[in-house]
């Protein structure tokens, strides 16, 4: 890994989660590239928070589940840049249908970003990365990964299949000096969980062991751990950054 200057690329950087991970690996020390799909003025405004912490910032464009978009991605980093030495596969989307309403067009978008996008990401980093001295990836996942979400067909069938697909990357790539895990949110409060319910907090912490919901700074903390030395020998594991919500099963009393 580069030990003079650390660049990381986090995909749907633009706001929410996204946003709290840039922010969280720039305070630590990171100089970040943000990509953004459609929020081009959400993603200028993670960048120049970057700065403000005297850290560089680069906004990249692209649609991740298309294998031209990143490759383009990717080699303008590489110019701007000249090395990656951490990739959080973060972008993502879903559609609120239940299964037998859910439309094929929309299942295959989910899929296409959550999954094939962070396929197509990791490989593209993890080309470079082998050459380069190693380097992380880091996806992030969901409760989803381990318990279905109603509602949330494709979402929860794209979040299970990023989980496997964390620990057979770190399985292939250790080798090369590149370490592979996932971070799986809980009940976390962004912009988009808010639309969810009257009073999101209210909704989630009674369910939440410590009463609570979580913020984007909880993740982020998880994911800068990571990425960080002390996690050196850490790879293929997911740590849920839940409050101990998803640790719990249907109790009656």
């Amino acid at each position: 890994m580069n030990t003079d200057r650390k660049i990381a690329l986090v995909t749907g950087a633009s706001k929410g989660v996204g946003r709290g991970i840039a922010l969280g690996l720039a305070r630590d020390g990171w100089d970040v590239a943000v990509n953004f799909n459609g929020d081009r003025n959400g993603a200028a405004a993670t960048a120049a928070a970057i700065s403000e912490l005297g850290r560089q910032a680069w906004v990249l464009q692209g649609d991740i589940g298309y294998r031209d978009q990143v490759e383009s991605m990717f080699a303008e980093l590489e110019a701007a840049a000249g090395t990656l030495d951490l990739l959080v596969n973060n972008a993502g989307v879903q559609t609120w249908a239940p299964l037998l309403e859910l439309t094929e067009e929309d299942f295959d978008r989910t899929i296409r970003t959550n999954l094939k996008g962070t396929f197509l990401c990791t490989q593209a980093a993890a080309l470079r990365m082998k050459d380069s001295g190693g380097g992380g990836i880091i996806n992030i996942g969901s409760g989803a990964n381990k318990t279905p979400f109603p509602n949330l067909v494709d979402y929860s069938a794209s979040k299970g299949g990023v989980e496997n697909l964390t620990r057979v990357s770190a399985v292939e790539l250790g080798p090369h000096g590149i370490r592979v895990n996932c971070v799986a949110p809980g009940a976390i409060e962004i912009e988009r969980t808010k639309l969810e319910s009257g009073d999101y907090s209210a909704t989630w912490s009674p369910l939440t062991p410590m009463r609570r919901v979580g913020q984007v700074d909880d993740v982020a903390k998880a994911v800068v751990y990571l990425a960080g030395d002390g996690a050196d020998f850490i790879t293929g594991q997911t740590v849920y950054v839940d409050g101990g919500l998803w640790s719990q099963g249907p109790w009656p009393y």
